[in-house]
Protein backbone atom coordinates (compact mmCIF):
# COMPACT_ATOMS: atom_id res chain seq x y z
CA UNK A 1 0.00 0.00 0.00
CA UNK A 2 1.66 3.30 -1.06
CA UNK A 3 3.11 5.81 2.02
CA UNK A 4 1.03 8.62 2.75
CA UNK A 5 1.64 11.60 4.97
CA UNK A 6 -1.56 13.72 6.26
CA UNK A 7 -0.94 17.92 7.48
CA UNK A 8 -0.67 18.31 11.15
CA UNK A 9 -3.56 20.61 11.04
CA UNK A 10 -6.81 21.13 9.18
CA UNK A 11 -6.54 22.42 6.13
CA UNK A 12 -9.48 23.14 3.53
CA UNK A 13 -8.00 25.51 1.12
CA UNK A 14 -6.97 22.21 -1.74
CA UNK A 15 -10.82 21.02 -1.21
CA UNK A 16 -11.96 24.10 -2.78
CA UNK A 17 -9.59 23.85 -5.49
CA UNK A 18 -10.73 20.44 -5.80
CA UNK A 19 -14.31 21.57 -5.89
CA UNK A 20 -13.48 24.18 -8.70
CA UNK A 21 -11.46 21.11 -10.62
CA UNK A 22 -14.70 19.16 -10.73
CA UNK A 23 -17.20 22.08 -11.60
CA UNK A 24 -14.63 22.76 -14.56
CA UNK A 25 -14.70 19.00 -15.43
CA UNK A 26 -18.56 18.91 -15.29
CA UNK A 27 -18.91 22.02 -17.05
CA UNK A 28 -16.38 20.42 -20.10
CA UNK A 29 -17.97 17.25 -20.20
CA UNK A 30 -21.71 18.95 -21.20
CA UNK A 31 -24.47 16.16 -21.87
CA UNK A 32 -21.96 13.22 -21.57
CA UNK A 33 -21.67 14.21 -17.77
CA UNK A 34 -24.20 13.90 -15.19
CA UNK A 35 -26.36 16.97 -14.71
CA UNK A 36 -26.42 18.97 -11.15
CA UNK A 37 -29.50 20.82 -10.20
CA UNK A 38 -29.93 24.07 -8.74
CA UNK A 39 -29.98 22.25 -5.13
CA UNK A 40 -26.18 21.09 -5.90
CA UNK A 41 -25.02 24.18 -6.81
CA UNK A 42 -26.44 26.30 -3.96
CA UNK A 43 -25.01 23.38 -1.42
CA UNK A 44 -21.48 24.04 -3.17
CA UNK A 45 -21.75 27.25 -3.18
CA UNK A 46 -22.44 27.32 0.79
CA UNK A 47 -19.53 25.05 0.87
CA UNK A 48 -17.63 27.39 -0.75
CA UNK A 49 -18.23 30.84 1.20
CA UNK A 50 -17.85 28.95 4.77
CA UNK A 51 -14.27 28.10 3.67
CA UNK A 52 -13.15 31.45 2.76
CA UNK A 53 -12.70 32.61 6.40
CA UNK A 54 -9.93 29.97 6.87
CA UNK A 55 -7.68 30.60 4.32
CA UNK A 56 -4.86 32.16 6.54
CA UNK A 57 -4.05 29.34 8.17
CA UNK A 58 -3.34 26.61 5.18
CA UNK A 59 -0.59 25.03 4.15
CA UNK A 60 0.63 22.98 1.11
CA UNK A 61 -0.99 19.91 0.83
CA UNK A 62 0.60 16.27 1.28
CA UNK A 63 1.97 14.51 -1.74
CA UNK A 64 3.56 11.12 -2.39
CA UNK A 65 5.61 9.27 -5.22
CA UNK A 66 5.89 5.77 -5.74
CA UNK A 67 7.06 3.83 -8.92
CA UNK A 68 5.44 0.66 -9.97
CA UNK A 69 6.05 -1.67 -12.32
CA UNK A 70 3.26 -3.83 -14.43
CA UNK A 71 3.81 -6.53 -17.27
CA UNK A 72 2.05 -5.99 -20.29
CA UNK A 73 -1.40 -8.01 -20.49
CA UNK A 74 -1.75 -7.72 -16.90
CA UNK A 75 -4.28 -6.18 -14.67
CA UNK A 76 -3.39 -3.13 -12.50
CA UNK A 77 -4.74 -1.43 -9.63
CA UNK A 78 -3.90 1.82 -8.40
CA UNK A 79 -5.11 3.13 -5.28
CA UNK A 80 -5.56 6.72 -4.13
CA UNK A 81 -4.24 7.43 -0.16
CA UNK A 82 -5.52 5.33 2.24
CA UNK A 83 -8.19 6.25 4.91
CA UNK A 84 -10.30 7.99 2.35
CA UNK A 85 -13.80 7.05 3.56
CA UNK A 86 -14.38 10.94 4.80
CA UNK A 87 -12.89 12.08 1.02
CA UNK A 88 -15.23 14.78 -0.78
CA UNK A 89 -13.66 14.88 -3.92
CA UNK A 90 -11.45 12.41 -5.65
CA UNK A 91 -9.43 13.31 -8.91
CA UNK A 92 -7.08 11.15 -10.87
CA UNK A 93 -5.16 13.01 -13.24
CA UNK A 94 -3.81 10.35 -16.11
CA UNK A 95 -1.18 11.24 -18.57
CA UNK A 96 0.26 8.16 -20.20
CA UNK A 97 3.09 8.31 -22.58
CA UNK A 98 2.16 9.79 -26.32
CA UNK A 99 -1.80 10.47 -25.05
CA UNK A 100 -2.97 13.49 -24.55
CA UNK A 101 -4.09 14.03 -20.35
CA UNK A 102 -7.53 12.07 -19.27
CA UNK A 103 -9.33 13.16 -15.99
CA UNK A 104 -11.56 11.49 -14.23
CA UNK A 105 -13.37 12.57 -10.71
CA UNK A 106 -16.01 11.96 -8.06
CA UNK A 107 -17.92 14.14 -5.76
CA UNK A 108 -19.10 12.36 -2.98
CA UNK A 109 -22.15 15.48 -1.58
CA UNK A 110 -23.90 14.68 -4.73
CA UNK A 111 -22.70 11.08 -5.54
CA UNK A 112 -21.44 12.08 -8.80
CA UNK A 113 -18.72 11.15 -11.20
CA UNK A 114 -17.57 13.13 -14.40
CA UNK A 115 -14.59 12.37 -17.43
CA UNK A 116 -12.53 14.18 -19.40
CA UNK A 117 -10.95 13.38 -21.97
CA UNK A 118 -10.62 9.71 -21.34
CA UNK A 119 -11.17 7.79 -24.67
CA UNK A 120 -9.67 4.38 -23.54
CA UNK A 121 -12.15 2.11 -22.23
CA UNK A 122 -9.66 -0.46 -20.49
CA UNK A 123 -9.38 2.52 -17.84
CA UNK A 124 -11.55 2.59 -15.47
CA UNK A 125 -12.74 2.90 -11.78
CA UNK A 126 -11.64 -0.04 -9.70
CA UNK A 127 -15.65 -0.40 -8.37
CA UNK A 128 -18.11 1.99 -6.67
CA UNK A 129 -16.00 5.06 -6.38
CA UNK A 130 -17.84 5.73 -2.96
CA UNK A 131 -16.75 2.73 -1.56
CA UNK A 132 -12.96 2.64 -3.36
CA UNK A 133 -11.93 5.44 -5.66
CA UNK A 134 -8.98 3.16 -7.15
CA UNK A 135 -7.90 3.17 -11.03
CA UNK A 136 -7.93 -0.35 -12.79
CA UNK A 137 -6.16 -0.74 -15.83
CA UNK A 138 -7.15 -4.08 -17.65
CA UNK A 139 -5.41 -5.23 -19.66
CA UNK A 140 -2.18 -3.11 -19.58
CA UNK A 141 -0.66 -1.90 -23.01
CA UNK A 142 2.29 -0.29 -23.54
CA UNK A 143 0.85 2.72 -24.47
CA UNK A 144 -0.31 2.95 -20.79
CA UNK A 145 3.45 3.76 -19.25
CA UNK A 146 2.90 6.99 -17.80
CA UNK A 147 2.09 8.81 -14.54
CA UNK A 148 -1.18 8.50 -12.74
CA UNK A 149 -1.76 10.97 -9.77
CA UNK A 150 -4.96 10.90 -7.92
CA UNK A 151 -5.87 13.72 -5.22
CA UNK A 152 -7.92 13.32 -2.73
CA UNK A 153 -9.75 16.51 -0.80
CA UNK A 154 -11.11 15.34 2.71
CA UNK A 155 -12.25 17.86 5.90
CA UNK A 156 -9.19 16.75 7.66
CA UNK A 157 -6.62 17.94 4.95
CA UNK A 158 -5.57 17.07 1.09
CA UNK A 159 -3.72 14.20 0.24
CA UNK A 160 -1.49 13.50 -3.28
CA UNK A 161 -0.15 10.42 -4.38
CA UNK A 162 1.60 10.03 -7.98
CA UNK A 163 2.46 6.51 -9.56
CA UNK A 164 5.05 6.27 -11.87
CA UNK A 165 3.79 3.25 -14.28
CA UNK A 166 6.34 1.58 -16.11
CA UNK A 167 5.07 -1.41 -18.33
CA UNK A 168 7.16 -4.41 -19.00
CA UNK A 169 6.61 -5.96 -22.38
CA UNK A 170 7.96 -8.97 -23.42
CA UNK A 171 10.83 -9.21 -25.27
CA UNK A 172 9.40 -9.10 -28.96
CA UNK A 173 7.91 -6.17 -28.22
CA UNK A 174 9.90 -3.83 -26.77
CA UNK A 175 13.67 -2.53 -28.22
CA UNK A 176 15.87 -0.13 -26.52
CA UNK A 177 16.46 2.88 -29.22
CA UNK A 178 20.19 4.22 -29.83
CA UNK A 179 20.69 7.62 -28.68
CA UNK A 180 22.79 9.85 -30.14
CA UNK A 181 23.55 13.83 -29.65
CA UNK A 182 25.69 15.83 -31.99
CA UNK A 183 25.85 19.37 -34.01
CA UNK A 184 24.66 19.15 -38.02
CA UNK A 185 26.36 21.18 -40.71
CA UNK A 186 23.97 24.53 -40.17
CA UNK A 187 24.89 24.42 -35.99
CA UNK A 188 21.88 23.13 -34.98
CA UNK A 189 21.87 20.45 -32.48
CA UNK A 190 19.97 16.87 -32.98
CA UNK A 191 19.31 14.49 -30.31
CA UNK A 192 17.99 11.04 -32.16
CA UNK A 193 16.34 7.91 -30.47
CA UNK A 194 16.48 5.25 -33.57
CA UNK A 195 14.92 2.51 -34.01
CA UNK A 196 12.83 1.76 -30.62
CA UNK A 197 10.14 0.21 -29.74
CA UNK A 198 7.57 1.79 -28.52
CA UNK A 199 8.79 5.23 -29.83
CA UNK A 200 10.80 6.96 -26.97
CA UNK A 201 10.36 10.65 -25.66
CA UNK A 202 13.54 13.21 -26.06
CA UNK A 203 13.20 16.59 -23.52
CA UNK A 204 15.94 19.41 -23.84
CA UNK A 205 17.66 21.50 -20.90
CA UNK A 206 17.33 24.54 -21.34
CA UNK A 207 14.48 24.58 -24.08
CA UNK A 208 14.63 25.69 -26.92
CA UNK A 209 13.31 26.83 -30.31
CA UNK A 210 12.83 22.35 -30.83
CA UNK A 211 10.78 20.40 -33.37
CA UNK A 212 10.48 16.90 -33.29
CA UNK A 213 9.81 14.29 -35.46
CA UNK A 214 8.92 10.30 -35.50
CA UNK A 215 9.62 8.14 -38.58
CA UNK A 216 8.10 4.73 -38.34
CA UNK A 217 10.40 1.67 -39.75
CA UNK A 218 8.25 -0.55 -40.71
CA UNK A 219 8.82 -3.42 -38.25
CA UNK A 220 7.19 -1.45 -34.97
CA UNK A 221 9.84 0.59 -34.80
CA UNK A 222 10.64 4.24 -34.48
CA UNK A 223 13.22 6.67 -34.52
CA UNK A 224 12.07 9.88 -33.03
CA UNK A 225 14.65 13.19 -33.58
CA UNK A 226 14.58 16.62 -32.52
CA UNK A 227 16.12 19.33 -33.53
CA UNK A 228 16.45 22.36 -31.16
CA UNK A 229 18.58 25.73 -31.35
CA UNK A 230 19.00 28.54 -29.39
CA UNK A 231 18.79 31.55 -30.98
CA UNK A 232 20.45 35.12 -29.74
CA UNK A 233 21.13 33.08 -26.48
CA UNK A 234 24.29 32.10 -25.10
CA UNK A 235 23.85 28.49 -23.79
CA UNK A 236 27.16 26.77 -21.80
CA UNK A 237 25.63 23.17 -21.84
CA UNK A 238 22.97 21.51 -23.59
CA UNK A 239 21.81 18.50 -22.21
CA UNK A 240 19.32 15.38 -24.01
CA UNK A 241 17.18 13.39 -21.52
CA UNK A 242 15.38 9.86 -23.81
CA UNK A 243 12.67 8.64 -21.90
CA UNK A 244 11.88 4.70 -22.62
CA UNK A 245 10.17 2.12 -21.44
CA UNK A 246 13.88 0.46 -21.06
CA UNK A 247 15.18 2.85 -19.19
CA UNK A 248 16.00 6.62 -19.34
CA UNK A 249 19.75 7.92 -21.44
CA UNK A 250 20.93 11.84 -20.28
CA UNK A 251 23.66 13.10 -22.78
CA UNK A 252 25.39 16.12 -22.42
CA UNK A 253 26.69 18.64 -25.34
CA UNK A 254 29.43 21.76 -23.76
CA UNK A 255 30.18 24.81 -25.06
CA UNK A 256 33.67 23.43 -25.57
CA UNK A 257 32.31 20.60 -27.82
CA UNK A 258 30.23 22.68 -29.98
CA UNK A 259 33.21 25.02 -30.86
CA UNK A 260 35.43 22.29 -31.66
CA UNK A 261 32.48 20.74 -33.92
CA UNK A 262 32.30 24.60 -35.62
CA UNK A 263 36.22 24.63 -36.06
CA UNK A 264 36.43 20.74 -37.15
CA UNK A 265 33.80 22.08 -39.77
CA UNK A 266 35.48 24.96 -40.72
CA UNK A 267 39.11 23.10 -40.62
CA UNK A 268 37.71 20.56 -43.03
CA UNK A 269 35.98 23.49 -45.57
CA UNK A 270 39.37 25.29 -45.37
CA UNK A 271 41.35 22.48 -46.56
CA UNK A 272 39.04 21.39 -49.24
CA UNK A 273 39.33 24.88 -50.99
CA UNK A 274 42.74 24.47 -50.64
CA UNK A 275 42.72 21.24 -52.24
CA UNK A 276 40.49 22.60 -54.95
CA UNK A 277 42.68 25.67 -55.04
CA UNK A 278 45.71 23.50 -55.97
CA UNK A 279 44.11 21.52 -58.21
CA UNK A 280 43.39 24.36 -59.77
CA UNK A 281 46.91 25.82 -60.04
CA UNK A 282 48.32 22.74 -61.10
CA UNK A 283 46.23 22.13 -64.02
CA UNK A 284 46.65 25.65 -65.32
CA UNK A 285 50.45 25.14 -64.90
CA UNK A 286 49.70 22.17 -67.05
CA UNK A 287 48.00 24.08 -69.99
CA UNK A 288 50.83 26.74 -70.05
CA UNK A 289 53.09 24.20 -70.04
CA UNK A 290 51.69 22.45 -73.22
CA UNK A 291 51.35 25.62 -74.74
CA UNK A 292 54.82 26.77 -74.70
CA UNK A 293 55.88 23.29 -76.07
CA UNK A 294 53.40 24.33 -79.01
CA UNK A 295 54.78 27.34 -79.67
CA UNK A 296 58.70 26.25 -79.63
CA UNK A 297 57.71 22.94 -81.76
CA UNK A 298 55.90 25.20 -84.48
CA UNK A 299 59.09 27.57 -84.37
CA UNK A 300 61.70 24.84 -84.32
CA UNK A 301 59.62 23.68 -87.63
CA UNK A 302 59.90 27.07 -89.25
CA UNK A 303 63.28 27.09 -88.52
CA UNK A 304 63.87 23.77 -89.97
CA UNK A 305 62.24 24.08 -93.50
CA UNK A 306 64.34 27.52 -93.72
CA UNK A 307 67.57 25.72 -93.41
CA UNK A 308 66.57 22.81 -96.00
CA UNK A 309 65.71 25.30 -98.03
CA UNK A 310 69.23 27.45 -97.80
CA UNK A 311 70.68 24.24 -98.22
CA UNK A 312 68.51 22.70 -101.68
CA UNK A 313 69.49 26.58 -103.40
CA UNK A 314 73.40 26.26 -102.71
CA UNK A 315 74.34 23.51 -105.23
CA UNK A 316 73.10 25.89 -108.02
CA UNK A 317 74.26 29.08 -107.12
CA UNK A 318 78.18 27.09 -107.04
CA UNK A 319 77.31 25.55 -110.50
CA UNK A 320 76.49 29.01 -111.82
CA UNK A 321 79.78 30.63 -110.23
CA UNK A 322 81.71 27.80 -111.10
CA UNK A 323 80.74 27.98 -115.37
CA UNK A 324 80.09 31.41 -115.73
CA UNK A 325 83.34 32.46 -117.81
CA UNK A 326 82.23 36.21 -118.38
CA UNK A 327 81.89 36.49 -114.73
CA UNK A 328 85.42 35.47 -114.15
CA UNK A 329 86.80 38.06 -117.02
CA UNK A 330 84.75 41.14 -115.78
CA UNK A 331 86.30 40.51 -112.27
CA UNK A 332 89.91 40.02 -113.54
Amino acid sequence: MPCTRRTPKPRLLPILTVYLAFECIRAGVGSSGIPGNSTKQQTASTHSSSVKGKERSLTLPAEANSSLSVPVDTKAVLHCPPDNSTALVVTWTIKPRDQPPCTRAYRRDNNETSERNCTDVRISWESRPDQNPALRIDPVAITHDGHYKCDVAAPDGHFGHTYCLRVLGKEHDICPPKVTLFQDSNGTIVCRAAAGKPSAQIFWNPEGDCHTEEEPLGNGTVTVQSTCHWEGRQVSTVSCSVSHVTGNKFLELKTGDQLSLNSTFYITSFIWFALVLVALVIVGSIGLWKTRCCRKCKLKKTEATSVVEEEEMQPYASYTEKNNPLYDTVSK
